[in-house]
């Protein structure tokens, strides 16, 4: 009876972290005959198929072809549409485009706020076919408004579809229309379809610059099948850099909105990876889950009060949906959790089940586990780079083989922790051995409260902790393992994914936080642990499955034609010191860039100043190569005067060649008291509106139309001697009959993501 037991206890545990995963996700696909007025994936994924056909990043004859393939499936629904075009400049991300964002609209019965559907059509510069982002929002929006149109339901409100363009090159559709387009102005809610993988659950996030308390009530209200996020996330998210275009709509306009994004699958992100055939189904479903549900419920609800002035805990929990409760809630749940732990702690000792020496004793076990877990993952992480450097090549920090680092790192921390315990399991009883993980889960949730209050349900894994506790100190229950099996359910539920979560939302170098919470889990939950026994045996089992899932990883660390290397080669032409160069940002030569850069080119960069890339990526080899001819841009100062104190010039550049972009780079540091570029001004409630001191990127202008010519007014003051280069950025490596560069014919490579690549490069000082 007591081994039955135990293989009910072992599985229960090994099903709920099964399903902990599975469950985030919808599983089921689609059946035949949807009807017509229900989301359908097959029906979505018909435009997915059609709209990545080829990269369509900004000013690309693709992207026109994909524009206007939107522009007609919404006229087919009997929208209105407009092309909105505009000149648009974002000062964060210095980026400047006229962007064309497509625009239509469902009128509402009432004369209320608006509710917008969200999503960018533009792909990544320059080889991603953008499946995944944002092509599964754009089909995701058409599906959904398809099927509400079909039901033939009159919205209380207006219904916007914006899908914009020029997201992936400073967020400039989003900006062109909360700045310039009078639909703007009347906007109450906006809900964003976003990704940053090619699977996995997708995680509801907010932007709002007050409370989110009704927006979560309201989120709840509208009942989507599969919610998923929780209140951590969105503190994080807060602080984190990454922007999606609904963060201008906040910052710009103070407008409150959903953001909709799966992470998983990161080494697709912004590559010639993300595909249709790669895009996960279930995702796809979830995303239309997601926005059927809202639109529904938006679309006759009062967007008008939707601002609050205080937070709201929340955490979603499998088949149950999102838990909330006030932010204020967090000071009193500690305390109680707190007064509970100190009587019950009492009453053990007045009962003589709990001793000073035996408690303090655990505290050996569980730190000792911490730290050795944690150690071994963030330094056995670099080890791995060492010998796998090929792993650097992927910026986005997620290897091919994640799953399995992760797999392999935290099944390892079980079978460490399992083996630190051994000894403890004999030497202390039960109840001793829960007191030191309660507390400094204590101590964790202190400074939580103080610091991170949306990660204030970490309170309430104390509670279920607190009831073995007592439990074990009262008396023993018959079927005391059942209990507190059942009783260690809701915790693994919500924070088994975190382990996941974060090395996968930010690189396997969060792999420390994944043994962290393994440690942190099994600390609470020892009293089944032990009951179980054989420990030796589980500490042998979850080192053997870790130790094979590092290997198997190992063994898999090869480009192969599913898995592929990014790779990158730009020609450079220094016009000022008529030098050339072939560069790559790659660690070392492969087949590809061999023949151009040689067996052994030179390590690091020949200039300082370089293209901006996202991470500020910089050239790691080069080799100098004779100069060709490449029609440099003309460079026309109309004016250069000072008028008080401040130094006033008007510049034009004119590109000679078909290019895709220009760059402003500057060498010194630059105050800017004005910046205008084609008309648009950067506007500034402080007398600097833009200045080099952490960034020499001064602006990027991408060029959409024939014969494009930038116009440039600016003014610094009057003793700064601006020094500015200028880079014109033409993506034909391939293309120009003068360099005679044959692309990729190595099927395991394809082009470095996040850095200019595939180009060639005209360096030009602006003399002033």
């Amino acid at each position: 009876m007591k081994n039955s037991i135990k293989i009910i206890s072992f599985i229960t545990i090994l099903c709920t972290v099964y399903w902990s995963f599975t469950s985030l996700l919808p599983s089921e696909t689609d059946k035949e005959n949807i009807p017509l007025t229900e989301f359908s994936t097959d029906r979505a994924l018909v435009h997915l198929k059609e709209i990545t056909k080829k990269p369509h990043y900004v000013g690309t004859e693709e992207h026109t072809k994909v524009r206007k393939y939107l522009v007609a499936e919404l006229e087919k629904l009997g929208l209105v549409v407009e092309v909105q075009s505009h000149v648009a400049m974002n000062k964060k991300w210095r980026g400047v485009v006229k962007a064309k964002n497509i625009l239509a609209k469902i009128k509402g019965t009432e004369s209320g706020k608006a509710l917008v559907l969200l999503s960018h059509y533009d792909s990544s510069v320059h080889s991603s076919y953008g499946a995944s982002d944002a092509g599964s929002g754009i089909v995701t929006i058409l599906e959904t408004v398809r099927a509400f149109i079909t039901s033939g339901k009159q919205p209380k409100n207006d219904i916007i579809i914006l899908l914009t363009d020029a997201e992936e090159i400073g967020l400039l559709g989003a900006v062109a229309f909360v700045n310039y387009h009078k639909w703007a102005d009347n906007v109450g809610l906006v809900l964003n379809l976003e990704a940053r993988g090619s699977g996995g659950p997708s995680y509801m996030l907010l932007e709002t610059n007050g409370g989110n308390k009704k927006l979560i009530n309201a989120f709840k209200q509208a009942k989507p099948n599969f919610p998923v996020g929780n209140s951590l996330m969105y503190s994080i998210y807060k602080m984190l850099p990454n922007d999606t275009d609904l963060t201008v709509f906040r910052e710009d306009a103070n407008l409150n909105g959903f953001n909709f994004a799966f992470i998983d699958d990161h080494y697709d992100y912004h590559t010639s990876q993300d595909t249709y055939e790669n895009l996960d189904r279930n995702t796809l479903k979830q995303q239309g889950d997601y926005l059927t549900t809202m639109l529904n419920y938006f679309a006759f609800s009062d967007l008008e009060s939707l601002d609050a002035g205080t937070d709201d805990v929340y955490f979603s929990l499998q088949k149950i949906g999102l838990i909330t409760y006030p932010f204020s809630w967090s000071f009193a749940l500690f305390f109680i959790a707190l007064a509970l732990f100190l009587v019950i702690t009492f009453y053990g000792v007045q009962k003589r089940k709990l001793t000073t020496p035996a408690m303090f004793g655990g505290f050996i076990p569980f730190l000792s586990a911490l730290i050795i877990n944690v150690l071994i993952a963030v330094f056995g992480w670099k080890l791995i780079l060492l010998i796998h450097p090929q792993y650097k090549d992927i910026l986005q920090n997620f290897t091919y083989n994640g799953h399995w680092y992760i797999l392999g790192f935290v099944s390892v921390s079980l079978g460490i922790t399992f083996w630190v315990y051994k000894r403890y399991f004999i030497k202390y009883s039960a109840e001793n051995l829960i007191v030191a993980p309660i507390f400094v889960w204590g101590i964790l949730n202190f400074l939580i409260v103080l610091y991170l209050k949306g990660s204030s349900f970490f309170v309430l894994p104390i509670y279920f902790a607190l009831t073995i506790l007592f439990l074990l100190v009262k008396q023993r229950a018959k079927n005391q393992l059942l209990i507190y099996t059942l009783l260690s359910i809701p915790t693994l539920l919500v924070f088994v994914p975190l382990i996941k979560m974060f090395p996968v939302g930010l690189g396997l170098k969060m792999l420390g936080i994944s043994s962290f919470f393994v440690v942190f889990i099994f600390g609470l939950f020892v009293p089944v642990f032990k009951a179980w026994g054989r420990t030796a045996f589980f500490s042998r089992m979850f080192l053997f499955l870790g130790l094979s899932s590092l290997i198997y990883a190992s063994f898999t660390s090869n480009y192969t034609t599913e898995r592929k290397q990014p790779v990158s080669l730009n020609y450079i032409l220094d016009v000022d010191n008529q030098k050339a160069y072939f560069a790559s940002y790659d660690k070392k030569v492969n087949s590809y860039t061999k023949p151009y850069l040689g067996e052994n080119p030179s390590k690091g960069s020949f200039e300082k100043e370089t293209s901006n890339s996202k991470y500020q990526t910089k050239y790691n080899l080069y080799k100098p190569v004779n100069l060709i001819e490449l029609n440099s841009p003309t460079i026309e100062i109309l004016k250069d005067t000072i008028v008080g104190e401040n130094r006033l010039i008007d510049l034009t550049i004119t590109p000679q060649r078909k290019t895709n972009r220009l760059e402003l780079i500057a060498k010194n540091t630059i105050h800017f008291s004005s910046f205008t570029i084609n008309g648009e001004a950067l506007k500034s409630k402080n007398k600097v509106v833009l200045d080099t001191e952490k960034s020499k990127n001064i602006m990027t202008y991408y060029i959409t139309e024939e014969k494009e010519v930038l116009n440039v007014s600016f003014s610094v003051p009057k003793e700064e001697q601006p020094e500015i280069l200028l880079f014109d950025i033409a993506y034909d490596l391939f293309t120009n009959k003068k360099l005679h560069i044959a692309p990729r014919k190595d099927s395991t490579l394809f082009p470095k993501p996040f850095v200019v690549n595939d180009a060639t490069i005209i360096k030009k000082s602006i003399q002033f």
